[in-house]
């Protein structure tokens, strides 16, 4: 099946044609000042699930603040997580640490490049392995994330769900086909910003594509239906009181979520599940240890994870306690509320104290 899929296509010509339109049209973006592997690490770590142009500002800061591997290895994580804050995923964040304080470690604070040695650490599946490897020691690994899948879907016309592992693994493959051997580092961004650029998932622009001559798809007129996805799980709906509970000193009782699952350790605004809003009182008591008085309702958002949907409707709230036992619930005041790491739902709440 592989050897049907490249047989039609001359691979050098490919090779020649996406990397002389790379080296021409590619953007200027801080990662690629140069190749230092922590670099590219933490960049690619920071695109995953994110565009571009939201990830830039974040990078600056991020290597503003952690220049090195040795500096991120050494920092709390609630400075790391304050630094990530807005940009989603936090698990990327905590494995991206975790991972430099093994490399800080075992391996002197060089980014290892044997392929085995980087797949281990955490938080490096195989797409920010092959990204590292290709575009940091410039070895020929494929690097395959969904533009990449898009990209050969449609050159090669591969009609499989791309949702699979399975697919994911045949990719990988094409990709180690095709990879131009000489300039893998070039080959890999190439394929990416093709992807961002003209092989948009919804009407991308063939007439400007350096490999339109070798698409398969183009030459049938189906590029518009490739890849194949099947349709995500439809989301859960979770309903929230949440009261933003100030104290008689002007404070405000947050709290840090659980060190594991969704949002894990950064901080919020009690949230209540809404089914309990006629028993609120005591459901706040049994749970905080503290009585709460609710006000009126000031506003409503909703947050849309990748598999979940809040729905936040925000009381304002008061209460006579002034403290508090415990390391993961406080109050502190509007001004103290910017050094804690929040999620972005909640950041958006602080408009209504």
């Amino acid at each position: 099946m592989i050897n049907k899929s490249l047989q039609n296509i001359d691979i050098t010509r490919f090779q020649r044609n996406l990397v002389n339109w790379y080296k021409i049209n590619q953007r200027d973006l801080p990662w690629r000042m140069n190749q230092d592997p922590y670099r590219v690490w933490v960049s690619e770590i920071m695109l995953q699930q994110t565009k571009v142009d939201t990830v830039i500002p974040y990078f600056h800061r991020f290597m503003e603040k952690f220049p090195t591997l040795e500096d991120l290895a050494a920092a709390d994580e609630q400075e790391v997580l304050k630094a990530w804050e807005g940009l989603g995923y936090y698990s990327r964040a905590r494995n991206l640490q975790n991972a430099v304080r093994e490399v800080v470690a075992e391996y002197g604070g060089e980014v290892p490049s044997d392929p085995k040695d980087l797949g281990a650490l955490k938080g490096v599946g195989p797409y920010t392995k092959g990204a590292i490897l290709s575009i940091a020691f410039n070895q020929a690994e494929p690097a395959v994330d969904g533009n990449v899948m898009r990209v050969f879907s449609r050159v090669l016309r591969i009609e499989e769900d791309i949702t699979l592992q399975r697919t994911k693994k045949l990719f990988e493959i094409y990709v180690k086909e095709m990879i131009d051997k000489d300039d893998p580092s070039s080959f890999n961004q190439a394929v990416m910003e093709l992807g961002a650029l003209i092989c948009t998932p919804k009407a991308p622009a063939c007439l400007f594509c350096p490999v339109q001559e070798q698409c398969s798809a183009f030459a049938e007129g189906i590029q518009e239906e490739l890849p194949i996805k099947k349709k995500a799980k439809k989301q859960k709906t979770l309903p929230y009181i949440v009261p933003l509970i100030k104290n008689t000193s002007d404070q405000y009782l947050i709290e840090k979520r659980p060190d594991q699952g969704l949002l894990a350790n950064l901080w919020q605004f009690p949230m209540v599940p809404k089914e309990e809003m006629d028993n609120l009182g005591n459901w706040f008591y049994n749970e905080y240890g503290i009585s709460i008085e609710l006000d009126r309702k000031v506003g409503n958002l909703k947050h849309v994870f990748s598999h979940i949907i809040w729905e936040l409707d925000i009381y304002e709230a008061s209460t006579t306690v002034e403290r508090l036992l415990g390391n993961d619930i406080r109050f502190v005041s509007k001004e103290e509320m910017s050094a804690y790491p929040f999620p972005v739902s909640h950041q958006k709440m602080m408009d209504y104290l």
